[in-house]
């Protein structure tokens, strides 16, 4: 049996964490590998912690990545990737947005986060979200940029990623959100090759 292919993606409430995985589990699937999707969402209105677990390889079992074991940690949020490290190891790929946001009754945002974070893992990336969303056409397609961007550490066609997008994203906005997924592949080639 192949390699499991383990990615989990962290963030809040209306960031588009679950429309973002939605499309990575359906492109894993147009590609022919088997998925198993695990996500929970249940506070997701009132800002609060919103994660998806997606594993793809030949046969999987399992919906839920097991700590220490994810290949990818993506995180739209500083802290939210801080509460979910201890699913990476030390060759996780941690991506992580700068983007800062309080969780509810916290008015000042904990210092240190990044060095804990870089502290843990060796392949850790912060992206500032402005530049992203400078070269896109509305901000909301910033969460399918983002999966162009992680696009590139599995290899699915192009094609699984248009057919997945198309099926995934509200009628009218598929342009849109294609040329943010581009955008976005086009981001890994520069900041990961």
């Amino acid at each position: 049996m192949g390699k499991i292919f383990n990615v989990l993606m962290v963030g809040v409430g209306g960031q588009g964490i679950i429309m973002a995985s939605d499309i990575f589990a359906l492109a894993a699937m147009h590609s022919g590998k088997d998925v198993k999707k695990s996500e929970i969402h249940g506070m997701s209105q009132r800002g609060g912690s919103v994660f998806s677990h997606i594993r793809f390889g030949e046969k999987v079992y399992s919906p839920v990545i097991s700590k220490g074991e994810a290949d990818v940690l993506f995180s739209l949020e500083e802290m939210e990737t801080l509460r979910w490290i201890e699913y990476a190891n030390t060759e996780t790929t941690i991506i992580c947005l700068k983007t800062r946001i309080n969780p509810g009754m916290v008015e000042t945002y904990p210092p240190g986060i990044d060095e804990e974070i870089k502290r843990l893992s060796k392949k850790v990336f912060f992206l500032d979200p402005q530049p992203i969303i400078e070269k896109i056409e509305n901000k909301k397609f910033l969460n399918v940029a983002l999966i162009g961007l992680i696009s590139g550490f599995v290899h699915f066609s192009d094609e699984s990623w248009e057919k997945a997008i198309r099926e995934k994203v509200p009628r009218g906005t598929f342009e849109g959100n294609w040329q943010a997924f581009l955008t976005g592949k086009n981001l890994h080639r520069e900041e990961f090759q």
